[in-house]
């Protein structure tokens, strides 16, 4: 059995589903989850390299079960040519969840979103953001706003493939891209291509002359361009992305697009997410205590670790839930320094859990 890719109750979701359910599927080309989604779009938690894998989605998950979830970005060559269940695989309880692709190649793009669809993801997302070298190396990321009518042609190819909603993630612009009307004409022909959902990281990028992390903060944020692609295309929906660290902000953003979406905040500091699902969904708390988290997630860290996963692969996503408590330092200490070694157990986070808990008795 892979016990990677079965929940504690055998729910299949996050598998290949059978031949048979493809061929009904086929018949019945169901959307997963598409009105839940719209909701969901309210708020989301960005797509992460090396964070937002799916412990850290799971994790997340225990917060909100409003958020939207997005994996990290994973190209169509590793799919194509890799390990295929490795790059898909995600916790049932993680829905909504949506696969970002990374991919300039239509059929490429086609064929991976045929198999977003048949692992049973909620939306596929194309990348049109991310500067860095690796990645213009790969001709896709940031770069592709360069290129409107490609993007349109991938668009296209990926929505004639899969009943998912497709999606694009982008810049506002990228190097000599000076004018809110040239992030225009990238966003009409993608629209035009099939694309209903324009997720806008409101800073350009330099592709050039810049690091990853300097273009997530050196290039000055933008968002009344952001707000103003939402009033030219009212029939889109605009998701807000960039510099967003507390619901306050969101709720603000939200009186003009239909949607914020944050990303290392929400990693850094995830307690944070806790208040999502009342404050912008006006809908009962997920999490009542960080403790409550911690018991919450010890089922799944075992059932984890009796299929082979390391516990520091777990326990790094959550290093900062007890921000700003006392024995937070202490929890984070102990789980640093413990959780990595060979045959760390469960032992390690309840002792990390009790370690905050005669902190703040």
């Amino acid at each position: 059995m892979n016990c990677a890719r079965r929940s504690s109750a055998g729910d299949e979701r996050g598998k290949p589903p059978s031949a048979a359910v493809r061929i009904a599927n086929d018949i019945r080309k169901p959307t997963p989850m598409t009105d839940a989604l719209n909701i969901a779009r309210r708020f989301s938690i960005a797509p992460m390299m090396d964070w937002s894998d799916h412990h850290c989605r799971f994790f997340w998950r225990l917060l909100s079960k409003q958020a939207l979830l997005y994996t990290e970005m994973v190209t169509t060559g590793a799919l194509i040519h890799g390990d295929r269940e490795r790059f898909l695989h995600f916790n049932p309880e993680e829905h909504p969840v949506a696969l970002q692709l990374g991919g300039s190649n239509p059929a490429d793009l086609a064929r991976c979103a045929r198999w977003a669809e048949e692992w049973q993801y909620d939306e596929v997302n194309l990348n049109c953001g991310c500067p860095s070298d690796r990645v213009q190396s790969g001709m896709f990321g940031a770069c592709l706003m360069a290129q409107p009518q490609l993007v349109a042609d991938c668009v296209r190819a990926m929505c004639d493939s899969t009943a998912l909603p497709v999606t694009v993630k982008h810049r506002i612009g990228i190097d000599d891209m000076e004018s809110y009307q040239q992030m225009l004409d990238f966003v009409a022909p993608v629209a035009e291509a099939g694309c209903e959902v324009f997720i806008v990281h409101a800073r350009k990028a330099w592709l050039q002359g810049l690091s990853p992390r300097e273009n997530r903060e050196i290039p000055p944020l933008n968002y009344p361009w952001v707000y103003r692609l939402k009033q030219d295309m009212p029939d889109l929906q605009v998701i807000i992305n960039g510099g967003i660290q507390t619901l306050e902000q969101c709720q603000q953003h939200l009186q003009q697009v239909d949607g914020v979406m944050i990303g290392r905040e929400a990693y850094q500091n995830p307690w944070l997410l806790a208040e999502v699902d009342a404050q912008l969904y006006g809908m009962d708390k997920t999490a009542n205590s960080r403790d409550d988290v911690i018991v919450r997630l010890l089922p799944y860290v075992e059932r984890q670790l009796a299929c082979g996963a390391h516990l520091n692969h777990i326990t790094r996503h959550i290093l900062g839930l007890y921000q700003g408590v006392p024995g937070a330092r202490k929890f984070r200490r102990h789980l640093s320094e413990n959780a990595y070694k060979k045959g760390a157990g469960l032992a390690v986070l309840t002792d990390a859990l009790g370690m905050v808990q005669q902190a703040t008795a």
